[in-house]
Parts: C-alpha cells; sequence; structure tokens
C-alpha cells in the first residue's frame, strides 16, 4: 500500500500555521502523512509563498489560509480519486 502525502508550508512563529496543521491532522486519513516544510531558509519558497502562509498543497491543489476541514476533505478526496 502506498503512502500518499499532502504538504503544508510554514514559518517559525507562524501561529495560523498550527491551527492549519491541527484542521489537517483533524482530517487527515491514516494513509496519509504531512510533509512540513518551512519557508524560512528558501528564498524561492520566500518568494512564492512569502505573507500566504499556511498553504497546503493535495494531489497539485493549492489552497492558501484559511481553509476549513470541508475543504481539505474535499482536496484529499480529489486527490486519492
Amino acid at each position: 500500500m502506498s503512502t500518499n502525502s499532502l504538504t503544508l508550508y510554514t514559518g517559525a512563529g507562524c501561529h495560523l500555521c498550527e491551527d492549519a496543521k491541527a484542521l489537517i491532522f483533524s482530517v487527515l486519513p491514516p494513509d496519509w502523512q504531512l510533509k512540513e516544510v518551512n519557508i524560512g531558509s528558501r528564498p524561492e519558497l520566500q518568494a512564492a509563498y512569502g505573507q500566504r502562509i499556511p498553504v497546503v498543497v493535495i494531489g497539485g491543489q493549492e489552497k492558501g489560509w484559511p481553509f476549513s476541514a470541508g475543504q481539505l476533505k474535499n482536496m484529499l478526496a480529489s486527490a486519492s480519486a
């Protein structure tokens, strides 16, 4: 069985990132894993995501904060199909 992954772009001291992570863990299926990427030391990621963090990427779909549990579930279902 393969494991799917979801990427969460975060930054140091980002309280919204912690909120996003808690929301993700509340809906994340057991066969999925969270890959957290801190953009702090990566200029290319800072340029791409900067003030938009937290940003979640699931199956090529990207969604910036705020996002809901329902939106995450829809993205997960779409990526699993």
